[in-house]
């Protein structure tokens, strides 16, 4: 049974996530000229109205999973008009590309703040590391529990960034394409990926049996990037 403690941890660490996730999508489609996902309130860091949108993704399967397995999984969406899409494929990719954008950017915010712990004697990097667990307090209590939020920011925003940029369907890094693609490629491809709405399912299978191949060296190339001069194996 996980530690309950942790496991919330992790839980509102996901929401937070996601939802700010869910919000870049939305934000940077409403910029692109779609308002679909503003007029659903999903411009925002509340998380209510993306729980309204996927009550059993946002919290019903991340909860019973963080407290069976000790960390979350779920899903959630933005919704935007298609047809606005295929009028402006590359404004498109851009909203795709927000939403892994946002989990970079916890990913370096919680870096920043790992290394100023360091610097200030507050963190240090421990003798081994594991996913969540990245970096250790050198004294207890709130320290610990610090080292313990960012730790978790950290390695579930990369899973978040790494597992949406895989160039699969429904995936980010799918809808991201048009940017390296040719207008009549762009076209084409979109007209398949619509016709063929079973891809998605194949998309998630396909990135799930891949997941651990990819995320498995990024994760350690990014903890020995966390810490110069220290190497994990």
């Amino acid at each position: 049974m996980p530690d309950l403690a942790e496991a919330l941890v992790y839980y509102a660490v996901f929401l937070f996530s996601t939802t700010l996730h869910e919000a870049a999508h939305a934000w940077a489609a409403k910029r692109g000229g779609d308002l679909t996902a503003y007029h659903g309130g999903q411009v925002s860091i509340d998380p209510t109205p993306h729980i309204r949108r996927e009550p059993f993704g946002m919290v019903v399967l991340p909860v019973l999973s963080v407290l069976i397995s000790g960390w979350p999984f779920g899903f959630a969406s933005a919704p935007y008009d298609p047809n606005w899409a295929r009028r402006h494929p590359r404004r498109a990719a851009w909203m795709a590309l927000a939403g892994p954008g946002a989990n970079l950017s916890l990913i370096i915010i919680a870096a920043i703040l790992i290394n100023i712990g360091v610097a200030l004697g507050v963190f240090y990097s421990p003798d081994s590391i594991s996913f969540g667990h990245l970096t250790a307090a050198s004294a207890g209590g709130v320290a610990d529990a610090v080292a313990l939020l960012l730790g978790v920011v950290f390695s579930l925003n990369l899973v978040l960034f790494v597992l949406n940029m895989l160039p699969l369907p429904p995936l980010d890094g799918s809808g991201a394409l048009p940017l390296v693609l040719s207008p009549e490629a762009t076209r084409r491809y979109q007209d398949f990926i619509w016709r063929q709405r079973a891809l998605g399912w194949i998309g998630i299978i396909v990135a799930w049996q891949l997941f651990d191949f990819v995320f498995n060296p990024l994760f350690l190339m990014a903890v020995n990037l966390l810490y110069p001069g220290v190497s994990y194996h």
